[in-house]
């Protein structure tokens, strides 16, 4: 007897195998049920005493269109614990519903037409048939099972058509979806390999999106069972996804063009596709994306819900990579050694001033300090203080000095008529209010005014002398070194 399905069941309902089997009336429901246990879990009760209570409680079943099962049972009555290979230990109950009232059945109305009043644990007094069905559906898959059961048929046995049991598979279904627990669609029929019936099966799951299988109930083997419980299984959420990405990739900023779309595309997927059934469809719908070169599923543990993802990318796409984060497309090896030497200088001028930048953002104004390698020591002097001797211990740091600074460019150009320039006006003042990089980027005379505002700045820059430049360089050092926080009059 296997029992490595139920050790994963097991272990992914930590240890509760709560199964709720619910439908419409005469489908199967109490047949299954006790087929289930009989086949499944009796065979794993060593207590005498418990095997003994399981059989008197299991469900009866008939043939013809009386319904037999008119009140909830939860079967064993209380949960049984069984303990398999590994010792592995859980307990298991399964839950036979009052089913969804079939038009044509008997037994849910009194002689007079009324409705059948009936017990359940739920409430103290009896209530009708119909809504013990409802309400029964509702608490046995919210609150008493971990998998759902829906139980339906293709009218190939008893006294029912396909159709009569559609309209209510239709309504249960559309029940439980809204509890969001994972369940499967049993199709009981006498012909289950037929190819009708596998055309019935295929047109159910895209209809309801859910997994069906076809099942002769009444003759089902273990290996059945087994197959239906790894279906169920398939149905539960994936717990954690893995996906096992070039460290390079972890590594890109998330403004970068690769990784922007690598986020979108996973987040998309991972949102559409959430049960462990849909483990292939992210695989396929990954390897459909020009992002990556490969992507294989590693493992895939339904016992745990884990799945693990591994993805391979291109040497082009790192190439492409590359050259978006450099600025340009490398071409060749030497194109690339040149642009990070070009890199590693950048990246000394940022070590000597990119602490400041921020600072400078906010105050306008900060001063780079230097490395300890570029601090310079003066011989050392005897010092004399009256009676006493010192030393005077001298060193010079070049440190950068950072200003934020407005620089202001006009352009003044003449248009012709007033009415031309009003009418040039109003239209840079659309652009202005409504798309400014539309504006800066527009061309007045053949020339765009982003060029010819940024000429006017460096005209006005250019224009400082350098005899200016180095007398401001050693006013802000007499500041710097002889300043005290008093008036200090700076003239250039």
């Amino acid at each position: 007897m296997s029992n490595s399905i139920l050790t994963d069941v097991a272990t992914r309902t930590s240890g509760e195998v709560y199964i709720g089997v619910v439908g419409s009336v005469r489908s199967g429901k109490s047949t299954f049920i006790r087929r289930f246990m009989e086949t499944k879990v009796l065979p794993l009760v060593t207590d005498k005493y418990v095997y003994d209570k399981i059989q008197d409680e299991l469900p009866q079943s008939s043939d013809g269109k009386t319904i037999m099962t008119v009140e909830p049972k939860f079967i064993p009555s209380t949960t049984v614990k069984i303990t398999i290979e590994d010792n592995v230990n859980f307990q298991i109950r399964l839950v036979d519903c009052v089913g969804h009232v079939i038009p044509s059945a008997k037994g849910y109305l009194n002689e007079d037409g009324t409705s059948r009043l009936v017990q359940t644990p739920w409430f103290s007094e009896a209530i009708p048939f119909e809504d013990a069905a409802k309400i029964g559906t509702d608490k046995v898959i919210e609150s008493h099972s971990n998998i759902g059961i829906v139980m339906s048929s293709d009218g190939s046995f008893g006294e029912f058509t396909r159709p009569e049991y559609e309209k209510v598979e239709e309504i249960v279904i559309e029940e439980l979806k809204a509890h969001n627990k994972p369940f499967v669609l049993v199709i009981n029929t006498t012909k289950p390999n037929h190819p009708e019936t596998l055309e019935l099966v295929k047109n159910l799951e895209d209809k309801y999106q859910v997994s069906v299988v076809a099942l002769d109930v009444l003759k089902m083997t273990e290996d059945d069972m087994d197959h239906l419980l790894k279906v169920a299984m398939d149905e539960f959420d994936i717990s954690q996804l893995n996906l096992e990405v070039p460290s390079w990739v972890n590594n890109l900023d998330d403004d970068l063009d690769y990784k922007s779309k690598f986020n979108d595309l996973v987040s998309q997927t991972t949102g559409n596709f959430r049960k462990m059934k849909d483990a292939f469809h992210i695989q396929e719908s990954l390897k459909d994306s020009e992002l990556f070169a490969s992507v294989n599923i590693t493992n895939i543990d339904p016992a745990t819900g884990i799945v693990n993802i591994e993805i391979e990318c291109s040497d082009e796409c790192y190439n492409e990579v590359v050259g978006e984060i450099l600025g340009e497309k490398i071409t060749d090896k030497t194109s690339f050694i040149n642009k990070i030497q070009d890199f590693r200088k950048a990246q000394h001028v940022f070590e000597l001033v990119g602490g400041s930048i921020e600072k400078v953002e906010q105050l306008g104004y900060d001063i780079a300090f230097p490395k300890a390698s570029d601090i310079a020591l003066e011989k050392p002097e005897l010092l004399k203080d009256g009676a006493r001797y010192g030393i005077k211990i001298k060193a010079n740091a070049p440190m950068i000095q950072l200003v934020k600074i407005n620089v202001s460019s006009t352009f003044e150009p003449i248009i012709g008529s007033k009415e031309q320039a009003e009418e040039l006006i109003n239209h840079m003042v659309e652009n202005y209010e409504n798309e400014p990089d539309k504006l800066w980027n527009s061309e007045i005379f053949g020339r765009k005014l982003c060029d010819v505002i940024n000429d006017g700045i460096r005209a006005k820059v250019n224009a400082i002398p350098d005899n200016v430049l180095e007398k401001y360089k050693n006013s802000i050092e007499k500041v710097v070194n002889h300043g005290r926080g008093g008036v200090i009059a700076i003239v250039l």
